[in-house]
């Protein structure tokens, strides 16, 4: 298959993604949809003109829903940004709304590859999509907490001093307020957490706080979620079977029936090829049921 990505969303976080993967020289053509065709035209053309000086050819050109047919992976990034003091929770309503358009324009499309959301709240969206395009959990997922395990990674080396790249650990759960950090399974330099003072908790709220900061300091986040979102793509492009957090439709993992949400997933060509099981303690458990609750909650309320 040709290394097609779709990105259905052009704005700001779309067009960033847009940016991270031209730059990261996995894709052949890029193509950006949106229901506001200027402005789809208007970004592939500034993104288009940051790669004129490339090494690599890729393509990136505005484009209508029936590209997706035919991409490698698809991207739904459609959505309003969130406002300070908002939860992505709080952004259902609104989300529901936009995906019900969404899915209604795409009714008659057969997409042949991989389906990656990354609108909020990501794990309801995911869920809802998935459902939407009548597709396999493997083929149809969200970012999750990939995004917050990127944040973790970083508190994680300003607190003891290592490289990100050497520290092995992941957030789990909700992309959102509820998120949780399995501590018992992280890993720095080969060694256990419990050989480092550190602040656990201190290390989960600032994770968990992250993207408000961001927000609150410059109204929106781009950057991470763009490189979060190549990683991702990569791994389907590549076929890497590389290991990281997806939002993904559990079915007994965890204990966890009929929710999505945010675990350690083996993603490679098609998709999510394995899920990841952690040895959690009681206590991690217990956490990471609590989240679930809480995205389950919404779940059923955007169903109604």
């Amino acid at each position: 298959m040709r290394r097609k990505v779709v990105i259905i969303g052009a704005g700001h976080v779309g067009s960033h993604c847009a940016y991270a993967l031209a730059h990261s020289g996995i894709c052949e053509e890029i193509v950006l949809v949106d229901k506001d065709r200027e402005k789809a035209v208007a970004q592939a053309l500034d993104v288009a003109d940051s790669v004129s000086f490339l090494d690599r050819t890729v393509q990136v050109r505005a484009g209508d829903y029936e590209d997706a047919a035919d991409a490698a992976v698809t991207v739904i990034s459609i959505g309003e940004p969130r406002q300070p003091g908002q939860t992505r929770l709080d952004l259902l309503e609104r989300s529901a709304e936009l995906l019900d358009e969404l899915l209604q324009s795409m009714q008659g499309i057969t997409l042949s590859g991989i389906v990656i959301t990354i609108t909020n709240p990501a794990d309801i969206v995911a869920d809802y999509v998935r459902k939407g395009l009548g597709m396999d959990r493997s083929r149809v997922f969200g970012t999750g907490t990939l995004l917050d395990t990127a944040r973790l990674l970083r508190n994680l080396s300003e607190a003891t001093g290592v490289a990100p790249k050497n520290i092995q650990a992941f957030s789990l759960g909700e992309h959102g307020d509820s998120s949780m950090i399995p501590f018992s399974c992280v890993t720095i330099g080969g060694r256990s957490v419990l050989h480092y003072t550190i602040d656990k908790e201190k290390i989960l709220q600032e994770t968990r706080q992250s993207g408000m900061t961001i927000i609150e300091g410059k109204k929106s986040t781009e950057f991470g979620i763009g490189r979060a979102l190549t990683e991702m793509v990569a791994a389907v492009l590549r076929d890497e079977k590389k290991v990281m957090p997806a939002s993904v439709l559990l079915q007994g993992e965890y204990g966890q029936n009929d929710v999505h949400c945010g675990v350690p997933c083996c993603i490679g060509a098609k998709g999510i090829e394995q899920i990841i099981e952690l040895p959690l303690s009681e206590d991690e458990q217990q956490q990471l049921q609590a989240s679930c609750d809480v995205i389950r909650q919404h779940i059923a309320k955007v169903a109604k």
